[in-house]
């Protein structure tokens, strides 16, 4: 399923505004999705306390407050900050909620808290009495189910921007965001529930996310024919690195053979042709002894799936390797040491994968992609 950053979830919400939704009605039925899980997280007559924010997140709270009440729990706001500088829905929200708004969070008990502090919309750390609040429902011990995200998370990059909450479960709309899945932020959210509140998908035809969910409506390959040639598989070759770092290469060969490719091949240097032999078998191995030997190898057409990087080595040569890599038609991995050898230059494997029309994919850890895009990580 698509994601949305955080700008294009607010383009989401104006497209359907323009489908003739109105921006309260979206926050009556989120508020609602969020009083309706609270509910299957506690048993009926519960003790519930809502920390509202000034924001739509805050409103949504105040809704999901009213249905609780009406569900027969017990329920308790909080709202941070100054009523009158209420968004305009959250302050019809607010008007809706007939029982007293504490102003103080000194007194956390409950079976569960609903964190509508702050949204995806969060731009700033969490400072001075949410702050407070924050850490407060952190100590308390209590289960926090939060609203669209932690507060204090970067919904986009996954990251703290400051204070956050920590949630046992996190209830969002309509598509989730990068920074639900990526880490740290996964941790931050506890359980991700996605709820529908009415926003259409035709949306997305004038977003156009970039962004995808991995899941197995992605895993889906074509069923190979009744006539089918080995080669209407396609031909993947994965790069060896030297004769003590081979394990990662012969990994990703049996995975690439298991997937459905129709040929592998391991490109093994020659010192390492025995310790990868000996461990493959429905694999073929050919060697090379240098950058030269190695293009030679991917030079075939037919061998349109290229792997390089893990357990190859940092340095001039892997760049060398890269680049020969590249300058084929086929479609190429970048991993591990190809991505960190380019770490002093990324600009230099950035300009070759943009000259290229076949597929590239990088797969940088957190501490790869620190080093291919610096401050960004």
């Amino acid at each position: 399923m698509e994601l949305l950053t955080t700008e294009q979830m607010a383009a989401a919400d104006a497209l359907a505004v323009e489908y003739g939704e109105s921006t309260f009605a979206l926050m009556n039925r989120a508020g609602r999705a969020v009083a309706d899980h609270a509910s299957r997280m506690v048993p009926r007559a519960s003790q519930i306390l809502v920390v509202c924010g000034p924001g739509n997140n805050g409103g949504d709270g105040f809704v999901a407050a009213r249905r609780l009440h009406e569900d027969g729990h017990h329920v308790e706001v909080v709202l941070v900050g100054d009523r009158a500088s209420l968004s305009p829905d959250a302050a019809e929200a607010a008007s809706g909620w007939a029982g007293r708004i504490r102003t103080s969070a000194a007194d956390l008990t409950a079976d569960l808290i609903i964190d509508a502090l702050f949204g995806a919309g969060l731009s700033r750390p969490i400072s001075g009495e949410a702050e407070e609040v924050v850490a407060a429902i952190n100590a308390s011990g209590t289960p926090v189910l939060s609203v669209d995200v932690p507060s204090g998370l970067d919904a986009n990059l996954g990251q703290a921007i400051g204070p956050i909450v920590q949630a046992n479960t996190t209830v969002t709309f309509f598509r989730k965001k990068p920074g639900h899945l990526l880490l740290p932020g996964r941790t931050y959210c506890g359980d991700v529930v996605l709820a529908q509140i009415g926003i259409p998908d035709q949306v997305l035809d004038t977003i156009n996310p970039r962004l995808y969910e991995n899941g197995p409506g992605l895993w889906e390959l074509p069923v190979p024919k009744r006539d089918g040639h080995k080669y209407d598989r396609g031909h993947a070759v994965i790069a060896s690195g030297p004769v003590k770092a081979t394990g990662a290469a012969r990994l990703a060969a049996r995975g690439a053979l298991r997937v459905g490719a129709g040929l592998v091949t391991v490109a093994s240097p020659g010192s390492a042709l025995v310790v990868n032999a000996s461990h493959l078998t429905a694999i073929m191995i050919e060697t090379f002894e240098s950058t030269f030997g190695l293009e030679k190898i991917v030079e075939d057409p037919r061998k349109n799936a290229l792997l390089i990087g893990p357990g190859f080595g940092v340095g001039p040569e892997t760049r060398a390797a890269v680049a020969a890599f590249l300058s084929t038609g086929a479609a190429v991995v970048l991993d591990a040491d190809a991505l960190t050898s380019f770490a002093d230059n990324p600009g230099e494997l950035f300009v070759m994968i943009r000259s290229r029309q076949a597929a590239t994919v990088l797969t940088p850890h957190e501490g790869e992609f620190s080093r291919l895009f610096p401050g960004r990580g």
